[in-house]
């Protein structure tokens, strides 16, 4: 279910959600923000309010501090890369009943200037309101970045490195923001859609030399086969196979009854 009617700003009027906390908690944001350039939305029992990136830490700060919200906690902090979001590469029902071919298209073009590709997800707690809440922040296209929170939650620290490390998110302000899972000279961001699965290096460690050593990748590329779901047995609901077991059995004493004729 969508709260707001548009993707610029909150409706002035919120459906229910149909839990009480969530209604509150929804009527607080829109109360707040609903003139900030917002969007709120609730989905599968929870609330996401997605917020313009220049307002972000504001907003963020606010959420912690007004007496209403108290969102104390910082759970998580990761983030997303929407390149190529919604495309499939396998059209596996159609390979159910016509055979799946290997001519799957691996050249899909990424819009690198895209506004809304990539966007940090925090994920929020009220532990004095036993609520929760999750908020995005789009972070641009070719250079994403958008202001740290480590002076609002001290857990976005390493966080915070993470998303940089993994997807290349710059966060302005940030006291430390250097790579924290991948090698000092580790290059490129691994979570990036255009970022190969084999990668650009491999490493091992050489006895001769007693250090770790850097490789061409030897990987040859292949197109993996996806597992393709078909209508027989494996796959029956329990209503059918009680069916498919009742014809069998009929059809045995059919088969006997005709023997003994």
């Amino acid at each position: 279910m969508r709260v707001c009617d548009t993707p610029n700003a909150m409706s002035d009027t919120l459906a229910s959600t149909g839990d009480a906390r969530l209604d509150t908690l929804a009527h607080v944001l829109q109360s707040r923000w609903h003139r900030e350039g917002c969007e709120l939305r609730s989905a599968l029992g929870e609330l996401t309010l997605t917020v313009p990136a220049s307002v972000s830490k504001r907003i963020c700060t606010e959420l912690r501090d007004d007496s209403a919200l108290r969102f104390e906690q910082l759970i998580d902090l990761c983030g997303v890369d929407y390149a190529a979001y919604g495309q499939s590469e396998w059209a596996t029902e159609e390979a159910s009943t016509v055979g799946f071919g290997r001519g799957v298209d691996r050249d899909i073009e990424l819009d690198d200037d895209d506004p809304k590709r990539f966007a940090v997800v925090y994920h929020l707690l009220s532990l004095a309101y036993n609520r929760r809440l999750r908020l995005k922040v789009y972070a641009g296209g070719q250079l994403p970045m958008v202001d740290s929170v480590v002076e609002v939650w001290r857990a976005a620290d390493w966080f915070e490195r993470e998303a940089f490390d993994l997807f290349g998110i710059l966060f302005r302000g940030h006291p430390d923001l250097r790579r924290i899972l991948t090698d000092y000279g580790f290059v490129g961001y691994p979570f990036r859609k255009d970022f190969p699965l084999s990668g650009h290096v491999a490493m091992r460690y050489d006895p001769e030399q007693a250090r770790v050593v850097y490789e061409s990748v030897e990987i040859p590329p292949r197109v993996l086969v996806p597992k393709v779901i078909r209508n027989d047995s494996r796959y029956l609901t329990e209503e059918q196979a009680h069916a498919a077991r009742e014809a069998k059995q009929a059809a045995e004493n059919a088969s006997g009854d005709a023997a003994n004729a």
